[in-house]
């Protein structure tokens, strides 16, 4: 999506604060003992409060109202019976659309107590997205995105998966630019004003692959490592990124 009149950042912005409040939601939600079908169910109920759609049930027919990954899982983890517990890490991605507009955010959460090179990972992955977003602007290349991401990446001797993009996003969950490279590349593409996509880069201790599990949704690591992905929608501007996915 291009946004080129006021209401129609008006009407992103809407939805990106109703998929961000959720995901705030859920993460404050988080307690040992719960399941991932209990927590998705809290997302759920606040997606319909405030009128939203849950992206993924609408666009691809996926069997919950969120994502929700917890350790080996790195993406696309079904809600279902599997039981949080202390030192886990649980990624949630939260997609929804109100109003004709898409908005997509995630995060990764720490369970209680977790060990300290998983705390580092968690930093350092909200680090990875934040310098990517510092990349988004007017007439700046797509491949400025994954370049800057991949130099934090290596000089901190993590991994980046390779096959989970950044995406444009607005009027549907995926859509033009396509597939944003979050890792080195040589994308020719360059942004333009208005521009609507995410930053969202999975950063690993190890894994360079995402691949798909018996259920058809899930993602894993390969090789197996622990892996975090934060997520902002954002919009190119003469001024650099603006972050639609804010909590008010």
């Amino acid at each position: 999506m291009t946004i080129t009149q006021q209401d129609e950042l008006e009407g992103l912005q809407a939805i990106g604060r109703i998929v961000a409040n959720t995901l705030q939601a859920m993460g404050k939600a988080l307690e040992p003992g719960m399941t991932t079908w209990e927590l998705d169910a809290i997302g759920r109920a606040f997606l319909e409060r405030e009128g939203a759609v849950s992206a993924p049930e609408s666009t691809y027919d996926f069997p919950g109202a969120t994502c929700i990954s917890v350790n080996e899982e790195i993406a696309h983890g079904i809600p279902g019976d599997r039981i949080i517990r202390n030192g886990d890490l649980v990624n949630i991605d939260v997609s929804a659309s109100k109003g004709g507009y898409f908005a997509d955010t995630g995060a990764t959460f720490r369970m209680g107590t977790v060990k300290p090179s998983l705390e580092r990972l968690c930093r350092d992955g909200k680090k990875a997205m934040q310098i990517g977003i510092a990349q988004v602007g007017h007439d700046k290349p797509l491949s400025g995105i994954g370049n800057a991401i991949g130099r934090f990446a290596a000089a901190n001797r993590y991994t980046l998966i390779r096959n989970l993009a950044s995406h444009g996003v607005g009027r549907a969950l995926h859509e033009e630019p396509g597939e944003v490279p979050t890792w080195p590349n040589r994308d020719k593409r360059r942004m333009h004003r208005g521009l609507v996509l995410t930053v969202e880069p999975f950063l690993s201790m190890g894994g360079q692959w995402a691949e798909s599990g018996d259920d058809g949704w899930t993602l894993y690591a390969d090789p197996s490592a622990p892996c975090v992905q934060y997520e902002h929608t954002v919009v190119a501007t003469d001024k650099g990124a603006i972050i639609v996915t804010m909590p008010g």
